[in-house]
């Protein structure tokens, strides 16, 4: 017996959502051993949450920020009604979903933003070239080696600005643990494979309109 579907992600939210694993997973197995390579995917991954943002603002209608940001009141209100067993069914992300996405959202940004902060303090990166280029060339190569030389303070702000990076990186592979567990129990409690509908795009369309 056939379920009627609809559809609900477009490509693009799609090609973010999987992008967005991969490239997370390769910055984070790299970030102690492969310089280049861990700075190269984050440079991809800031490049997709630019993405993410505009399409979150101008994109298709579950795609959209205003689609699935509630307020704290219809969070709970969502959260209770799980223990019941008949949580309300929503063709997008429900109001826990949207607001667990919104707080990953945050924290990818900022663990983006101090990982560029601490390439910055390596003499390396967009924010470092930017800096330079705002000297002579002669300026920066004397910086560049004073720093070097008597570099007591780039290793302090090397050492801050890492170890920012990894609290706020951790603490978002908290958040993607989390998210995972909130799928497969949103999946069990309204009979619907939620991974399979990030693939196709497609979910199964809801009893009673929102």
């Amino acid at each position: 017996m056939g379920t009627e579907t609809i559809k609900v992600w477009d490509i693009l939210i799609r090609v973010f959502h999987w992008s967005l694993v991969i490239f997370f997973i390769i910055a984070y197995v790299t970030g102690d051993e492969l310089d280049t390579v861990h700075a190269w995917a984050g440079y991809i991954i800031i490049g997709l949450l630019a993405v993410r943002v505009v399409w979150g603002i101008v994109g298709t209608r579950y795609a959209r920020f205003s689609n699935f940001i509630y307020s704290p009141q219809k969070i709970i209100a969502y959260l209770k009604s799980l223990f019941t067993g008949r949580p309300e069914h929503y063709p997008g992300h429900n109001p826990a979903g949207g607001g667990m996405v919104v707080v990953m959202l945050v924290f990818l940004i900022l663990s983006s933003w101090s990982g560029l902060k601490a390439y910055e303090a390596e003499g390396k990166g967009p924010l470092a070239s930017a800096e330079i280029s705002l000297i002579s060339p002669a300026q920066a190569d004397s910086w560049y080696e004073e720093e070097h030389e008597h570099g007591k303070g780039r290793n302090k702000s090397d050492e801050f600005w890492e170890d920012v990076h990894e609290v706020f990186v951790n603490f978002t592979l908290l958040l993607v643990f989390i998210h995972i567990g909130g799928v497969l129990v949103s999946s069990i409690l309204h009979r619907e494979n939620l991974v399979r509908a990030m693939i196709t795009g497609r979910k199964e369309k809801p009893d009673s309109p929102e």
